[in-house]
């Protein structure tokens, strides 16, 4: 099986550096991608200081992908902390925390929200796992169920729930300003709720924009082929979508999408712990090949990559993996 395919790799501490990109390149890259919810405004500068001059000299030039938070609940700034089952944690109303056992989210609506959403509280694609057991005008508590080591800026929702305003932040239209000068650069929005929401977005980015739409929730799967219409891309993110539905649920979810995958009008790539094996591992399991090749068959049209180039072990093997069915 011999196709043409796009891998997009996301940067951060374990490929950092223009020797690795090359490599990266090299080993089947097609794109490179700043999650920038992940970024200040200056670092991301700083970013774009190395990698503009980089890619310039590069004939043809990859894309750089910039993925914006959209309308995604995350963490606000706090000392990477590890939480245990049965622990009491407080969530509050803020940009940052520096007290034991309670976590800042920055988003208001996340606490209007906790009235009419489920008890239960994922945390970093659900392998975070609390259940609400009050709730203030700006805070919540909270009782560990699932525990495990957190860290900041991390995507933060509740198990089930409708509520949700759907706008870019400040931080997003700054990004934009700050970056649409450049050369082949595109912009992922995450947690795109619908069609209507995409609109919006498209309305403000303008037509010659390229807008990729990350379809993370029911919602946003259902309304694919409408969503379309106001995106150049889109982009299956597992992750987060497990989060909202749960892992049987999620899987029927993807199974039937990629069913229909042939009829949608723009590009579709596969994200979400695609080689999350090689993290840590220097070869795949036997299981996430298959799984590419079937992907591909599909009709996917590439992958994202993502702790297995921003912070694993490997990055340059996972990408040459990914890239495995062009040889």
């Amino acid at each position: 099986m011999q196709i043409s395919y796009e891998i997009v790799v996301t940067l951060g501490p374990s490929s950092n550096n223009v020797l690795i990109w090359q490599s990266l390149l090299a080993a089947g890259a097609t794109a490179f991608r700043l999650n920038t919810s992940h970024l200040s405004l200056s670092q991301l500068q700083r970013w774009l200081d190395q990698l503009d001059p980089f890619l310039a000299s590069l004939n043809p030039c990859p894309p750089l992908v910039l993925d914006l938070q959209g309308s995604k609940w995350r963490l606000g700034d706090f000392t990477t902390c590890v939480l245990s089952p049965g622990q009491h944690v407080e969530l509050v109303c803020a940009a940052s925390s520096d007290r034991p056992n309670v976590l800042p989210v920055p988003h208001l609506d996340f606490f209007q929200a906790a009235s009419v959403s489920s008890d239960e509280i994922v945390l970093n694609d659900a392998k975070i796992r609390l259940v609400r057991e009050s709730i203030g005008t700006e805070t919540l508590q909270a009782r560990v169920i699932v525990g495990g080591e957190l860290s900041a800026h991390k995507g933060i929702t509740f198990a089930s729930s409708d509520y949700r305003q759907e706008e870019l932040s400040s931080k997003d239209r700054s990004i934009f300003e700050q970056t649409q000068h450049l050369k082949d650069v595109r912009y992922a929005i995450s947690y795109v709720r619908d069609a209507a929401e995409m609109i919006k977005y498209r309305t403000h980015f303008g037509h010659s924009a390229y807008l990729i739409a990350k379809l993370e929730r029911q919602p946003a799967v259902d309304e694919a082929r409408s969503i379309a219409e106001a995106a150049n891309e889109l982009w299956l993110c597992r992750g987060d979508l497990g989060a909202e539905l749960g892992i049987r649920s999620m899987a029927e979810t993807v199974r039937r999408f990629s069913d229909g995958i042939g009829d949608l009008p723009v590009p579709v790539l596969m994200a979400g712990q695609v080689l999350e094996h090689m993290t840590e591992h220097p070869t795949p399991t036997r299981s996430e090949v298959c799984y590419l090749y079937d992907t591909l068959r599909t009709g996917y049209r590439g992958f994202v990559l993502s702790d297995e180039v921003a912070i694993g072990r490997y990055p340059i093997d996972s990408c040459r993996i990914a890239a495995l069915f062009r040889a």
